[in-house]
Order: structure tokens, then C-alpha cells, then sequence
């Protein structure tokens, strides 16, 4: 299905974005050192920031930076050397394991560079296996809306081997929104795509954000993926080095460079 054909249907009235709020994720003073001694790498270097509700975040930086890192640790996959994480004023950094996974389950959505789909399972079934796990049962209006909205309908009983790779990553981003998460985390969500169906990729997770409200925080190193995002972020030796608002690739890619060539 087109950019166009996906973006002539509607996402279901029954979603509603929800009310605004400060902030849905906030950092502060994050540190995170991997080794010891002289072979000590400092992969954070003392970050704070604020993800505001209903935006769209875009971090960027260069190989090694800690942008991956940051990611990471705000969603809970990693914990950090020193400071602290909040996720819907829920502090996570101290979270026993047991805790942080249904934290995870019941707030957070996530969606890969490689998918992460399981092969033995339709389309369908790997968007509502967050809620099989969890043993909650799919709301069949919310799915069906989704399939639809993403262009999924037709394709609902095809395993991922029968999808190509856009198919494949809108499944996967259907999947991050079907526990209605207070934020979905995108790691590189382009990065195994061509242009056209990143393209696709990205309106959908720009029109997640501006017609639900879903907060979404992505790491990038697409100029024009980044150029979607509500507000951009730079990264350089574990530190925010620019923050800018709403820009072009153009302009992007110019900041980009500035990082890069601190």
C-alpha cells in the first residue's frame, strides 16, 4: 500500500490523544561507565532532559556518542552508572527486575531497526502478543483499527516471511501502540528499509503522535527521519551538545555536521 492509500484512512474515533502533561519522561544527571580503572569508557557523561507528552523526540549523534545508550537506559533495558529516570513519574532507575518488566509491559512500546517479529506467527498475532503475554485480552475494535490504519488489513494472517520489509516494520510499530504505552521508543526504525517504505514508516509514526497523542522518543541517523521529530536532540561524547526544534533535513544534516565536527 502507498504513503497516500495509508494516509486516506482515518485512525479509529475511539482513540483519543490524551491530556497533556509536562512530561512524560525526565532524566537527570544520567551517567553510565562501562569498565574500570584505565579501560573505563564514560558512555554518558551527566545527560538531563525532559521528553515532553505527546511529542515527537528525535535523538541524533555520531557513532559512539551514547545515543544508543540513552535510549536504553530510558526505557529501562539498561540502568545507569549514577542518576536517575522517571517514566510517567514513576522512578524506574531502582526498580527490581520483577517490577521493571511490567513497568515495561504497561508503559512503554518499542519498535527495532531489524523488527523482532516472531516467524511462526501471523501479522495479527505478533501485534497483540504484548497483550498475550500480559494476559490481557486485545480489544478487537483497537486492533482491527490499527491493521487498518496501517495498511495491515489485507495482510493480518501473513507470517513476517510473507511481508516485506515496510509490512514487516509497521506490524512492529502496530505491536509498540497496541498496549495504548505512555511512550513507544524507536530504535533506528528506518534503518533497514528503503526510501520508499521509510518514508511510509515515517508518517505513520508522525501521525501516531499528531492524531493520538503518543509520545515517542527515536534515535536516528536519517537527516530527513529526524526532520519529522517535534525536537531534535544531539549527542557527542556522552553529552547534549545541541537541542533544536522543529527543522528540515537541510537543516538537519548542517547541525549534524557541526556535532560531528566538534
Amino acid at each position: 500500500m502507498s504513503t497516500t492509500a495509508i494516509a486516506a484512512e482515518a485512525i479509529p474515533e475511539q482513540i483519543a490523544a490524551p491530556a497533556a502533561a509536562a512530561a512524560t519522561v525526565s532524566a537527570t544527571d544520567l551517567t553510565r561507565r562501562y569498565g574500570e580503572a584505565d579501560t573505563a569508557v564514560d558512555a554518558l557523561r551527566g545527560v538531563s532532559l525532559d521528553v515532553a507528552d505527546g511529542k515527537l523526540t528525535a535523538i541524533m549523534g555520531p557513532s559512539g556518542s551514547g545515543k544508543s545508550t540513552l535510549m536504553h537506559i530510558l526505557a529501562g533495558l539498561d540502568r545507569p552508572t549514577s542518576g536517575s529516570v522517571h517514566i510517567d513519574g514513576v522512578e524506574i532507575t531502582h526498580l527490581n527486575d520483577k517490577r521493571l518488566t511490567v513497568l515495561r509491559r504497561e508503559k512503554i512500546g518499542f519498535v527495532f531497526q531489524f523488527f523482532n517479529l516472531l516467524p511462526m506467527l501471523t501479522a495479527e498475532e505478533n501485534v497483540v502478543l504484548p497483550l498475550s503475554i500480559a494476559g490481557r485480552k486485545p480489544d478487537r475494535e483497537w486492533v482491527d483499527g490499527l491493521l487498518e490504519t496501517f495498511g495491515l488489513g489485507e495482510r493480518r494472517s501473513h507470517r513476517p516471511a510473507q511481508l516485506s520489509g515496510g509490512q514487516q516494520q509497521r506490524v512492529a510499530l502496530a505491536r509498540a501502540l497496541v498496549t495504548k504505552p505512555k511512550v513507544v521508543f524507536a530504535d533506528e526504525p528506518t534503518g533497514n528499509l528503503d526510501s520508499a517504505s521509510s518514508g511510509e514508516v515515517l508518517e505513520l509514526l508522525r501521525r501516531s503522535v499528531d492524531e493520538l497523542g503518543q509520545t515517542t522518543v527515536m534515535v536516528t541517523h536519517d537527516p530527513r527521519a529526524a526532520a519529522m521529530a517535534d525536537r531534535i536532540l544531539f549527542i557527542a561524547d556522552g553529552l547534549i551538545v545541541k537541542d533544536i526544534s522543529e527543522s528540515t533535513a537541510v537543516e538537519v544534516l548542517a547541525a549534524m555536521q557541526e556535532v560531528t565536527g566538534r
